[in-house]
């Protein structure tokens, strides 16, 4: 079913240069179709089309290099490779789908052009060695974009090329890659930590960690939905008048370090805020800080895993 918010996302990327929803071309590859969310570029037609109910995917977030930074998002997943006539530039598709796509109100992560990107071994991660991709970096241009949204946020990549490897009529025409996932709504408040509990938890061990305080990806701005595990802090704090806390915000380990260590103090900079600001707790019993990936309760080589690293901990100080 389209929900509400999707609608209103189709309707501001309808814009696009392309054909409406749910058309196709007879050219195009059997059993293939545009996304919901997002038309083709006029004149495309689609070369190659796959959809996973739930997968994940890894969105490039700055140019090659050893350590390239990623960033790895679940949900549903749909990966269309289109082309173009040669009469056509990257720069004209790229721009076009920045425009719809900021009219839309997703949010740019990264893009890069050309030399920027890294050169062959971008063109690699970025897509797999296929016709019409494979080996051409001369020209080519990438974007990671991200919207929120009540019923699951959406990540969109795209990855344009101009085919410069291969002779005959494909040759110089445009190759792109569009990826969308739609992450699922997550479940809040299924579990509650409450004030007891955490009074507990910081007796016996000096600490807590705390899960119910929510973030969009990337963001340090709390979410209304961790109200009633802040509500259950202040509470912990109004009924132990000499507690004082460290505010510690932690991450996993996708991306840099610096990065992650600079958006957990942000995060634990937010929390600190709200309790103080919304929920009238003394500032000076609240100190916060972020120590990124450095502490992790689990590995970060699963999702599971990834989530309970992910956490704002209370720490007696």
């Amino acid at each position: 079913m389209i929900t509400a918010s999707r609608v209103a996302v189709i309707a501001s990327l309808s814009a696009i240069i392309g054909l409406s929803s749910g058309q196709a071309l007879a050219q195009d590859v059997p059993d293939s179709q545009d996304h919901p969310l997002v038309s083709r570029y006029a004149g495309s037609s689609i070369v190659w089309y796959d959809f996973r109910d739930f997968d994940e995917y890894t969105l490039l977030m700055g140019p090659f290099s050893e350590d390239q930074p990623s960033q790895t998002v679940e949900g549903e997943v749909t990966r269309i490779s289109y082309n173009l006539p040669a009469d056509r530039s990257t720069l004209e598709v790229m721009r076009n789908y920045e425009q719809e796509l900021e009219a839309a109100g997703f949010e740019t992560l990264f893009s890069c052009s050309n030399p920027d990107c890294g050169g062959l071994m971008f063109n690699r991660t970025a897509v797999e060695y296929v016709s019409g991709f494979g080996g051409n970096f001369d020209d080519h241009r990438y974007l990671a974009a991200h919207r929120s949204r009540d019923d699951g946020d959406v990540h969109v990549s795209l990855y344009v090329v101009r085919n410069t490897s291969e002779g005959g009529s494909r040759h110089d025409q445009i190759f792109y890659r569009l990826t969308v996932v739609e992450g699922e709504p997550m479940d809040v408040g299924m579990v509650t930590v409450d004030a007891e509990t955490m009074a507990l938890e910081i007796a016996e061990t000096g600490s807590v960690s705390i899960y119910g305080i929510y973030f969009d990806t990337d963001r340090a701005d709390v979410k209304p939905e961790s109200d009633s595990t802040l509500e259950e802090i202040s509470k912990l704090l109004g009924a132990s008048a000499g507690l004082q806390l460290y505010v510690v915000g932690h991450t996993d380990n996708t991306g840099q370090l610096d990065y992650n260590m600079d958006l957990s103090r942000r995060r634990a900079d937010a929390v600190v805020e709200a309790l103080v600001g919304r929920f009238g707790v003394d500032a000076s019993r609240l100190t916060p800080r972020g120590v990124g990936p450095l502490a992790p309760v689990s590995t970060n080589e699963s999702d599971a895993g990834r989530g309970l690293n992910r956490r704002v901990e209370l720490v007696s100080r």
